[in-house]
């Protein structure tokens, strides 16, 4: 049964950079580990020694602790010994205390106070900034289910920073952009999937095209698909009543450096007839995280207006089990000709990213490929649930990789990538050769090394970087300015390797 569709994106609280207080607004405080006297210290009669000892204030990152009663500051937060991730822990944990707070007004019956201003430190640069913005933003972020009512939560958060405001608010403005689009993915990922088939993420993409300026886009239906040869995704959402799309979203001029990002869009995953145990299946809501990214990246891309061209492919299907499905020992003929053996119904991700990448080949012949995709539990084995792992064609493509995440504040960990050439590990690289195709889809060897083999196969030799976000595209609590469901991981990154490219 289908539902109405929810009103995304997430509301996020604003953020407004400032010179000057306003008196009747609530006012907030930073303070550092170490030495947790507030900066600038312009209330210290105000928080005094014996009131920092009495709540046992530190300083550290994430602490939140609410201002002594009668005095002009309701909070003081802590931001560590005051590097910029520590203020975007900061800035999460402080929103959250807000939330909280209004929360427990509003049941109360109380007026709840919704607008607050934070007091900064005049050491505090566009870096600090940065990071505190998407904090603020993301850090009260919920996922609010179609047809209920949203929580009361912060509205206006306003940095008073002196006399920087000049400085300071570039830095804010894009911070709050790729907040936004961390919210959006997030959103698209936590969307339950009696909503969420096919056509409704295709939609949601047109959509968000809508609203970003000068972005196209395009759907393709599953004629389309038929008529084009893209028997991957054709493939994949043969078992389900859903049929497939395929999402091209462009923004940019021409002549200008040309990145196309590839995400992986299963709006559910049940494994197909290599089935999934029941457990954990819920979650295969969250398996289009990488198509969320992609879709996120392109609006917040070109809302900041870097000088380069993007593409963002998104092969859309519903992997289920039905007499339709496909099956272990079929042969798929992909976009461009290229063969596959299938032997796991449930490495359908890779199936339909096949056909996207050889489509970016064969049409867009970009100066770089990027895929983005929750694609193997084997990375959450590798890496755990808060880094993802990057396999590149190039050192400098990873370089470029690793660059953007910390930026951001998304951490990323090169994987190996075997080849023909004699290199360590090239035992595995012949593996993804079938007998009776191209290629086997799932070939021996390390899960998460054999699917990237299997994914260059159709990367036509140029620039490449294969994103895995199995582990860090979920938690199962809140940390930093993660919430627990879909964290919208790979959408900053996204934005930033690809504003590198800027002329």
């Amino acid at each position: 049964m289908h539902t109405s569709v929810p009103a995304l994106p997430t509301a996020l609280p604003e953020v407004e950079v400032s010179t000057t207080a306003r008196r009747a607004t609530p006012l907030a405080v930073l303070c550092r580990s170490g030495d947790p006297t507030p900066a600038p210290v312009t209330r210290e009669t105000e928080l005094t020694g014996e009131w920092m000892r009495a709540v046992a204030l530190t300083g550290k990152a994430g602490e939140v602790q609410p201002g002594p009663v009668g005095s002009a500051v309701r909070w003081v937060a802590g931001v560590g010994e005051g590097e910029p991730d520590q203020w975007r822990t900061a800035g999460a944990a402080l929103t959250r205390a807000l939330n909280a707070r209004i929360d427990t007004d509003t049941h109360a019956g109380r007026a709840a106070e919704r607008t607050i201003q934070l007091e900064l430190p005049a050491d505090a640069g566009p870096d600090h900034i940065a990071d505190l913005v998407v904090g603020l933003r993301l850090g009260g972020y919920g996922y609010v289910v179609s047809g209920e009512p949203e929580p009361p939560r912060v509205r206006t958060i306003r940095l008073v920073v002196g006399d920087k405001a000049g400085e300071l608010e570039a830095a804010a403005h894009r911070a709050a952009v790729l907040a936004q689009a961390t919210a959006l993915a997030r959103d698209l990922a936590n969307t339950p999937s009696n909503v969420k088939d096919p056509a409704w993420l295709a939609r949601m993409a047109t959509r968000t095209a809508g609203r970003a300026p000068g972005v196209d886009a395009t759907v393709r239906d599953h004629h389309w698909l038929a008529e084009q040869g893209f028997g991957g995704v054709l493939a994949v959402g043969g078992g389900s009543t859903r049929p497939p799309r395929f999402v091209e979203l462009a923004w940019g001029r021409r002549g200008a450096p040309h990145v196309v990002l590839v995400g992986k869009g299963i709006t559910f995953d049940t494994g197909g007839i290599s089935i999934k145990p029941a457990d954990g299946m819920h979650l295969m809501r969250t398996d289009m995280s990488g198509g969320a990214a992609v879709i996120a990246a392109v609006e917040a891309i070109s809302q900041l207006g870097p000088d380069v061209r993007v593409t963002g492919l998104v092969p859309c299907a519903e992997n289920h089990v039905s007499g339709s499905a496909y099956r272990p020992g079929d042969v798929v003929r992909h976009y461009g000709g290229r063969t596959t053996e299938v032997t796991n119904t449930d490495a359908e991700g890779r199936m339909v990213m096949a056909d996207a990448l050889a489509y970016a080949v064969e049409r867009l012949a970009p100066d770089l490929i990027v895929d983005v995709a929750t694609l193997t539990g084997a990375m959450k084995v590798s890496l755990g649930l808060r880094t993802g792992g990057v396999f590149a064609s190039e050192d400098a493509v990873f370089d470029r990789v690793r660059a953007a995440g910390e930026r951001v504040g998304e951490r990323w960990w090169r994987m190996p990538l075997p080849s023909d050439a004699g290199t360590v590990g090239d035992e595995f690289a012949e593996a993804v050769r079938s007998e009776i195709a191209d290629v086997r889809q799932c070939p021996p060897g390390p899960g998460g090394i054999a699917a990237a083999m299997f994914l260059r196969e159709f990367t036509g030799g140029l620039p490449w970087a294969h994103l895995d976000i199995a582990g860090p595209a979920r938690a199962d609590r809140n940390y930093d300015e993660v919430t627990a469901g879909a964290t919208g991981f790979a959408a900053r990154t996204l934005v930033e390797l690809v504003s590198s490219y800027s002329l």
